[in-house]
This record gives C-alpha cells, sequence and structure tokens, in this order.
C-alpha cells in the first residue's frame, strides 16, 4: 500500500515572515539551532532585501543561496553543497522555479524542507514533484516529497501581480478535466482511483468554484486560493501520483512549453485554456469552465498569447507525445485539423468568455 507524509504545518498570516522565530519551530524543532540554508533568486533577494535580512535575523545559522534558474542540474548541485557543508534544514523563498528546486535538492539531501512562497501561481508549492528544465526547453517532472511546512504571507502575496493569482485560479480550474481523465486511465488498464485523493483533488476545485469572495487581493481569498492549491499537492502525495490534477489539458501546457518556448503564457492559465479544449473532447458542459474564467477575469483566448491557429492545432496533435504513458483523452479522440480548427474558432470568437454547451458540441 502507497504511504504518504503530511506538512507538519500551514500558517497563512498577515506579516508572517517578519516573525519566522515564532512560526518556524512548528514546523522544525530547535530550529534556530539548526544551520539553515536559504535559497532564493537574485530578483528575489533585492525585491525583498528587507523581508530577507529580518528572516535572517530571526534565524541565527541562516545563509543565502542564489539560483538563477530551475534546472535540474543547479537543483542537483544545491543538494551536493547543502549535504557537504552540513545544513540541517532548507528553506525554499520565491516562485515556482525557486521552490521547485529547492524541494527537490532538499529531498535528495535528506533535510526537511520548508516553504515561503512569494506567490501563489500553482498548486507546486504543496506537491510532492519538481518540473526543471533537463535539455535545452525540455521539461521534466521529478518526484520528491511534499514540504515539512509551508508559510504564507498574505502581505507578500497581496503584492504580487493579480496575473499570478489568476494563474493559481487556472491551475485549481484544470482539476475538472484532470479527475476525468484519472478515471478514464483507472477504466482503461484497470487501474485505482484513489478515492481520498480524488475527494481532495475535487475539493481544490471546489473550493475556487464556488468561493463568493470576489476580491483576489482580498485575506479573505488568498486564504481560499491557498487552501486550493495546498489540496491539490496533498491529493497528489496521497494517490503517489499527479494523476488527481494533470489530465488532458497539463499535455497541452507540456506541449506548448517544449515546442514553442516563445509564447509567453503562465501555467496556470495554459492549463486554463487546455480545459477548454480537453472538456468539449471529453463531451462534458464547458461553459461552467468558461463562467469560471470570466468570473476571475482569466484570459484564455488564444490568439493574446500570440498562439496562431497552427500553433494550437499543431500542440494538440503532439500533446500526447510529451507523457506517452499517461492514458487521457486524447488517447481516444478525434484530433483532426479540422476538429481543432472549428475548437479554436469558437475560442477566438468568444468575446465574453461565453461558450455554451450546445456550441462546443459543435465541435
Amino acid at each position: 500500500m502507497h504511504s504518504f507524509r503530511l506538512p507538519y504545518c500551514l500558517i497563512v498570516e498577515d506579516g508572517a515572515f517578519l516573525h519566522m522565530d515564532e512560526m518556524l519551530p512548528a514546523c522544525v524543532a530547535d530550529i534556530r539551532e539548526k544551520k539553515i540554508l536559504f535559497v532564493t533568486e537574485q530578483f528575489l533577494k533585492e525585491l525583498f532585501a528587507d523581508t530577507i535580512a529580518e528572516i535572517q535575523k530571526d534565524l541565527q545559522h541562516c545563509d543565502l543561496y542564489l539560483v538563477e534558474d530551475a534546472s535540474f542540474d543547479i537543483a542537483v548541485a544545491l543538494a551536493k553543497y547543502a549535504s557537504v557543508q552540513d545544513y540541517d534544514v532548507c528553506i525554499g523563498f520565491g516562485g515556482g522555479k525557486v521552490l521547485d528546486v529547492a524541494k527537490y535538492a532538499s529531498f535528495v539531501a535528506k533535510i526537511p524542507y520548508i516553504c515561503l512562497p512569494t506567490t501563489l501561481s500553482n498548486d507546486s508549492l504543496a506537491s510532492p514533484f519538481s518540473v526543471m528544465a533537463t535539455d535545452g526547453h525540455n521539461r521534466k517532472t521529478f518526484g520528491c516529497k511534499i514540504p515539512t511546512g509551508i508559510i504564507v504571507d498574505t502581505e507578500i502575496i497581496r503584492a504580487a501581480p493579480e496575473s499570478q493569482l489568476k494563474a493559481g485560479i487556472g491551475d485549481t480550474i484544470s482539476k475538472y478535466t484532470a479527475l476525468y481523465d484519472w478515471k478514464l486511465d483507472a477504466a482503461k488498464k484497470g487501474g485505482r482511483v484513489d478515492d481520498f485523493a480524488y475527494m481532495i483533488s475535487e475539493m481544490a476545485y471546489n473550493t475556487v468554484a464556488f468561493c463568493e469572495e470576489r476580491s483576489l487581493k482580498s485575506k479573505n481569498f488568498i486564504h481560499i486560493l491557498t487552501e486550493a492549491l495546498v489540496f491539490g499537492g496533498l491529493a497528489m502525495e496521497i494517490a503517489g501520483s499527479s494523476r488527481p490534477c494533470s489530465g488532458a489539458e497539463h499535455l497541452f501546457c507540456h506541449a506548448l512549453e517544449e515546442f514553442y518556448p516563445q509564447i509567453k503564457i503562465s501555467h496556470g492559465m495554459a492549463v486554463a485554456m487546455g480545459s477548454i479544449g480537453a472538456g468539449i473532447f471529453q463531451e462534458r458542459d464547458v461553459s461552467k469552465l468558461y463562467r469560471l474564467c470570466a468570473l476571475y477575469g482569466l484570459d484564455i483566448k488564444p490568439s493574446d498569447y500570440g498562439i496562431t491557429k497552427e500553433i494550437f492545432i499543431d500542440v494538440w496533435q503532439r500533446a500526447q507525445s510529451t507523457r506517452k504513458d499517461r492514458y487521457t483523452i486524447l488517447s481516444k479522440t478525434d484530433l483532426s485539423a479540422e476538429r481543432l480548427s472549428c475548437i479554436y474558432d469558437r475560442m477566438s470568437v468568444s468575446e465574453k468568455n461565453e461558450f455554451t454547451h450546445s456550441a462546443s458540441g459543435e465541435c
């Protein structure tokens, strides 16, 4: 039977990063006596200079380590440094790339990892996986461990661009199609869908889908989005795979990143866009996804990101190749250029993010 672990603590508070001497003992006992490696990047070091200085002051033995990019080689080098220098704890401070590197390095070095996100753009902050570059633009998902603790400073999150919060919403919305593909895979291969992991991932989606808070920068909504993203990470940990949160919509995103790296779109927005196509392939009512995107102001029109019809068609037709072992709706649906062209046209003319069930049926 698959075993799993949970974070020791999840703290979401205003000004949490300015009181780390009070927060961190809940994650790691006697942490003030530990040798700590604080991982971030140059841009964030400059942007949050005062905050980082305050954290270092709260901790007696805290050294700064800057990473340049989210690559496997950089993560392994960090793990080697942490091991050779006998660090006891690793703290990751930043967005998805920094956190993925710090999380994987901690796993390899076999030391506790504390996650301090500066943005809530995807569910990787709490997942047991790290996505890193391996060769050029190619990115690969590596298994590791979920954080020992997660501390979210709502003041820091409120200061981040709203587009990053929208990306986190997009990543959460994508669970609508991911969960369908998980059941599809189990039915095809005779596998097992973990009911508890499924329920938690569905809770993540419902937390955002039925949220009454409309102000993205409010303290209440940041609590809600944090819970949703952490739910996603816990679902993957319990399932022992990314299946509760990743289906055809994520394959669309992976293909876009791998084959068209010049397209500038966040992970969360790409999987939200991919959920529309995946939902149509699954013959489901995608109007609810459109309503959610409209409600939160998510722009999922392909052309607004420079995704032409030709690129859109090519990405969907190559998406399954990014994870050949992963059975999704793409393994059995019609991916003809004609059908994909129809979907692109429907998404492009939808000025108000309205997409009726009957309209989706036309494709």
